[in-house]
């Protein structure tokens, strides 16, 4: 089976509003259009698992109803502006805000906000880019007139301090290059390069609007009022990836997050969260409640035991996928009679043992009374020969 890198976020770079900000993990424009093209005229589509907004978006620009969820707050923030109707006023002001912002800049008639409270932040940005990022953040806060402006400036903003970053993407997690940047390149124009990117994305609005909320995934029937017939989302794979470790520039330069303590505690409130205090809390942490049980799972579980895996691990793994079926417990409380669900996962592997989610993911919905479910590789994944991605479906009774 081949990679399809057609199926990875990298597809969604020059697609308009899909491509405003990356997200390594994030799935495929490409992916959801083919499913939503299996399923016409659904009545209303939910994404419990957000993350920059692709299934709401395409279900949108469809004519189509959709809600989407996301514990995250920057990506439910991310996900409304890229989901709201922008009116040409608000494109011309915030180009010129943009230019304005600028001007601000070069004649230094601006107070520059404090850095960021990120760890190690020179390994980001030399201090010229730094002092210059510090300069535009607070003139955004300047001339951003009202809230729409705002936030297409706010999202010309994280591109640009990703494009003049020292971070590097060659590998399925955020890591840094050996090269630091020498940062001659003129940084204004960096700016108004990605602002008129994002604008010619915001020019193409979605059919209907689409409801973003900020919430737990194990918690849907809470927030969502009406049924759904048709579930598309990616939940986070079992791999250990930190979303929060992953996004935590974007999040510290808007305010989301004010140290790494309340990165962590956002990162253990997550689905599939280990990074920072969440990994001391694991080590402590034990069932209870209504736990999964599955004979492949506790055989994976003991063979990473005899591998020699450590407690955080085998936490880990059970805690992912308690979490995971207290999730679609909740979910069949809103779905409609003969409602479909389509799941994208990939396997992980602990310790040389294979996890394999697709199936244990396929055996929580027929447990929960789903029929036709199914198991489709997708494609094979960058970082492993074993690592393959999977849609697992099933249709509600």
């Amino acid at each position: 089976m081949r990679r399809q890198s057609a199926y990875t976020f990298q597809a969604n770079a020059a697609l308009g509003r899909h491509g405003w900000v990356r997200l390594t993990p994030a799935y495929s424009v490409h992916l959801v259009e083919a499913l939503l093209d299996a399923h016409p005229n659904p009545e209303h589509v939910l994404d419990p698992f957000c993350g920059t907004g692709t299934t709401a978006l395409c279900v949108a620009q469809r004519g189509c109803a959709a809600t989407t969820i996301d514990i995250n707050p920057f990506l439910a923030w991310l996900s409304r502006a890229k989901l709201a109707r922008y009116t040409p006023s608000h494109l011309s002001e915030a180009e010129e805000a943009g230019r304005a912002a600028l001007a601000l800049i070069a004649k230094k008639a601006v107070e520059a906000t404090a850095p960021p409270p990120l760890a190690r932040i020179e390994r980001w940005w030399g201090p010229d880019t730094l002092e210059f990022l510090c300069r535009l953040r607070g003139a955004i806060d300047v001339v951003g007139s009202n809230e729409a402006v705002r936030d297409l400036l706010l999202v010309a903003f994280c591109r640009t301090l990703m494009s003049l970053s020292n971070a590097a993407f060659n590998h399925q997690s955020l890591s840094f290059s050996s090269k630091i940047k020498n940062n001659k390149f003129e940084k204004s124009g960096v700016f108004m390069d990605n602002l008129k990117f994002v604008l010619r994305g915001a020019c193409e609005n979605p059919c209907v609007e689409a409801h973003v909320v900020c919430a737990d995934a194990r918690r849907v029937a809470a927030h969502v009022r009406e049924k759904c017939d048709l579930v598309i989302t990616s939940p986070p794979y079992a791999n250990r990836m930190s979303y929060v470790r992953e996004l935590r520039p974007y999040m510290y330069w808007l305010g989301f997050l004010t140290d790494g303590r309340a990165a962590g505690d956002l990162d253990w409130a997550a689905i599939g969260g280990t990074w920072g205090c969440a990994t001391s809390r694991l080590v402590r942490w034990a069932r209870s409640g209504c736990c999964f049980t599955n004979a492949q799972l506790d055989a994976a579980l003991r063979e990473i035991n005899r591998e020699g895996g450590r407690v955080i691990i085998s936490n880990y793994i059970i805690k992912y996928f308690d979490d995971i079926w207290e999730h679609i417990n909740d979910l069949t409380n809103i779905l409609s009679s003969g409602a479909r669900v389509h799941y994208i996962v990939g396997n992980s592997m602990f310790y040389g043992v294979l996890i394999n989610v697709q199936d244990i993911l396929a055996d929580m919905l027929s447990q929960l009374g789903f029929t036709c479910v199914a198991v489709k590789p997708i494609r094979r994944r960058n970082s492993n020969a074993a690592l393959f991605e999977f849609e697992v479906s099933g249709q509600w009774r």
